[in-house]
């Protein structure tokens, strides 16, 4: 997974970058076929905003999240990518179990 962090008037920090490191983890251990990650942290006088761009195998997973603290607006964004995921993920699934074509069917047309 290639992960690349920005801040937009906002310093990113050796802390922050391992916070999001380790949240990251839960996002690949639900799904390994991550590809990309883009993140993106902005800080707007009180308003701490953070967005997410998630490259998954045959999808794209945009995310965002506004908080009063960076942390939380952190855990904020991993919660909603999170069920994303596994939304995408069982959809993913379910389209490969309904359509199984055994080589025996393939043969046989």
């Amino acid at each position: 997974m290639n992960l690349q962090l920005t801040g937009h008037h906002v310093d990113i920090t050796p802390a922050i970058r391992q916070y999001v490191v380790t949240k990251l983890e839960r996002i690949e251990r639900h799904f390994d076929h991550v590809i990309d990650v883009n993140v993106v942290m902005t800080v707007e006088k009180l308003d701490q905003r953070i967005e997410a761009n998630v490259h998954l195998a045959g999808k794209e997973i945009h995310c965002e999240c506004h908080e009063v603290d960076m942390y939380a607006a952190i855990d904020g964004l991993i919660d909603k990518l999170d069920r994303q995921v596994v939304k995408h993920k069982e959809k993913f699934k379910s389209a490969t179990r309904h359509n199984p074509v055994t080589i025996r069917q393939a043969e046989e047309e």
